[in-house]
């Protein structure tokens, strides 16, 4: 499975606010929020703290399915165990079924890309920084026990 998230070019000084988009392609099919009319856009920071941890339970055993609703956007995957592991689905079909150590490693990997390429200019006083970072640094620990 891959998994990306980018924040859209030319919005002036970087924000924890940006707007961007989420890419989750797999064996049965793709999610994508760019390209859509409306705009399934949203303010990608906030939206992958969101779903870092609406995964988190799913992934450690607590809940049996899990919804994500983009930030500011239309854009919605819902997680279920299944027998196999893990089903992604978005609001257009199944995008896949991994185990859930493959959905946790995946999705750490592209958070820390996100960080790497842009949470690191968002202003230090930045409060999506923290919300941010705290997730990602929480997530970390689940991905690695799995």
């Amino acid at each position: 499975m891959i998994i990306q998230f980018t924040v859209r070019p030319d919005q002036g000084p970087p924000s924890g606010f940006d707007l961007g988009d989420m890419l989750w392609r797999g064996d049965l099919g793709e999610a994508n929020s760019a390209g859509h009319h409306p705009d399934q856009g949203m303010m990608i920071h906030l939206a992958v703290t969101q779903l870092l941890d609406a995964t988190s339970s799913l992934l450690t055993g607590g809940t049996a399915t899990s919804s994500f609703v983009g930030t500011d956007s239309s854009f919605t995957l819902t997680f279920k165990a299944v027998r196999a592991g893990v089903s992604v689905a978005s609001a257009s079909g199944k995008v896949a079924v991994v185990s859930r150590a493959a959905l946790a490693i995946t999705l750490l990997r592209a958070a820390e890309e996100l960080a790497d390429s842009t949470a690191g200019s968002l202003p230090a006083d930045d409060g999506v920084l923290d919300d941010y970072t705290a997730a990602l640094n929480r997530f970390r620990g689940i991905a690695h026990a799995l």
